[in-house]
């Protein structure tokens, strides 16, 4: 690979990796700190709102300006949250207030930097010489490596240094991710101009932010690849926040649960490295019914709860499959989303998906409580099941080849389903 796609994947694996990092480094602080859950959960829920208020109005600020540019700007402002924490330890001492103030504005850089990367894809592809298949894949497989890395680093960071200390290790994440950025040039970050649309010159930000819903209710490939990704985000939610964690206590295994999301992450590392390599080959249906008929058996092996080794082989399954998965999906929503609108569109996905998390949890906690556990685990994979088998039939998912190009104005076309 030549420089730009090179230090695009570098800088979305460190910010991925400082994420990683910081889901586990900053709850342990809040907790040596002030020695309270409740003061770890309050830090938690406030950042909720922000979050979804940011990933939903970035969206239209990433569509105003370079996005190379936005994604620098939001990986600086995640770096500044996670840096001053430890600089007001040293001069006045951490309080809540102080968690819940920087937790706020690291979250304004959270959901709008995953947007903004993403939003730049599209660019970097077309400067790189490197294709969607390719570059995509890579991503998961990077993303999947900070996942099995960061909690690792993050205890390691915790143990030698403490808390506090760690902090500055995952600002300089978001630093590095900012800097290495900043070495991709900026005409790669330039905005494309697409035809002209009725309300496309919508001036607010009002008019562009209902540009943008305009976009994901009458495209049929956002629909349904949102509805797959927040049913799959609210079962693993789930799973991990609450049902796993529950059956390996009870049967005194609860090392077990970081083996099963190491299990996991190892798979999406296979599986979007294999579709980064053989992507081009073959149709991308294809690709897609083995992505699902993959997720599905995957969650079939993992619903049993036959044995933890059959657990583990489960949750590798699954975890393939959600990494060529969603390679492919990365990969499509390139083309199938206006260029115009790709922030604003993005945004909002993100901001489904930053609230999916902390639903999934809700509902496990609340279906654990009247089930059971085993059936609990039943009814989130029914779910995510289900979710999958809608998405395979839907029209718009039916035609995934690439787009043709109408030769009058140069413009992709999406085939018709």
């Amino acid at each position: 690979m030549r420089l730009i796609p090179t230090a695009y994947l570098a800088s979305y694996t460190l910010s991925a990796l400082g994420n990683s990092i910081a889901a586990i480094v900053l709850p342990l602080v809040v907790l040596q700190t002030t020695g309270s859950a409740l003061a770890a959960g309050t830090v938690a829920a406030a950042t909720i709102i922000p979050a979804v208020l940011a990933g939903l109005f970035m969206g239209v600020v990433i569509d105003r300006i370079n996005r190379r540019t936005s994604s620098v700007v939001t990986d600086l402002i995640s770096a500044a949250a996670m840096l001053a924490l430890p600089i007001v330890d040293m001069v006045t001492g951490l309080t809540v207030g102080w968690f819940v103030l920087f937790g706020i504005i690291g979250a304004i850089g959270d959901v709008p930097g995953i947007t903004a990367r993403e939003a730049l894809l599209p660019g970097i592809i077309r400067h790189g010489t490197v294709s969607a298949e390719r570059i995509t894949g890579a991503r998961e497989a990077l993303g999947a490596v900070a996942i099995l890395v960061g909690p690792a680093a993050a205890g390691v960071l915790v143990t030698v240094w403490g808390g506090t200390t760690a902090l500055w290790i995952t600002a300089a994440t978001s630093l590095a991710a900012a800097l290495i950025t900043l070495a991709i040039p900026r005409r790669v970050g330039d905005l494309e101009k697409g035809p002209a649309t009725p309300g496309a010159q919508a001036s607010r930000a009002w008019g562009q932010l209902r540009e943008g819903w305009s976009e994901m209710l009458s495209n049929g490939f956002v629909r349904a690849t949102t509805l797959i990704t927040i049913v799959a985000v609210t079962a693993i939610g789930g799973l991990q926040g609450i049902i796993l964690p529950l059956y390996f206590t009870q049967i005194g295994e609860p090392g077990m649960i970081g083996l099963v999301m190491s299990a996991i992450a190892a798979g999406s590392l296979v599986g979007g490295g294999i579709y980064a390599v053989a992507g081009t080959r073959g149709s991308r249906r294809m690709w897609f019914v083995a992505g699902v008929l993959g997720n599905i058996a995957g969650l079939i092996i993992v619903a049993t709860l036959w044995s933890v080794w059959v657990l583990l082989a489960g949750a590798f399954v699954l975890g393939f499959s959600v990494g060529l998965f969603g390679a492919l999906i990365g990969m499509l929503s390139i083309e199938r989303i206006p260029e115009r609108t790709r922030g604003r569109v993005l945004g909002t996905q993100n901001t489904f998906v930053t609230a999916a998390s902390p639903l999934g949890i809700f509902l496990a906690g609340a279906i654990t409580e009247a089930t059971g556990v085993h059936m609990a685990l039943i009814i989130l994979a029914s779910g995510w099941a289900l979710g999958l088998v809608i998405a395979l039939f839907t029209r718009a998912m039916r035609n995934l080849e690439a787009p043709v190009v109408d030769t009058q104005d140069g413009h992709q076309v999406a085939p018709s389903a």
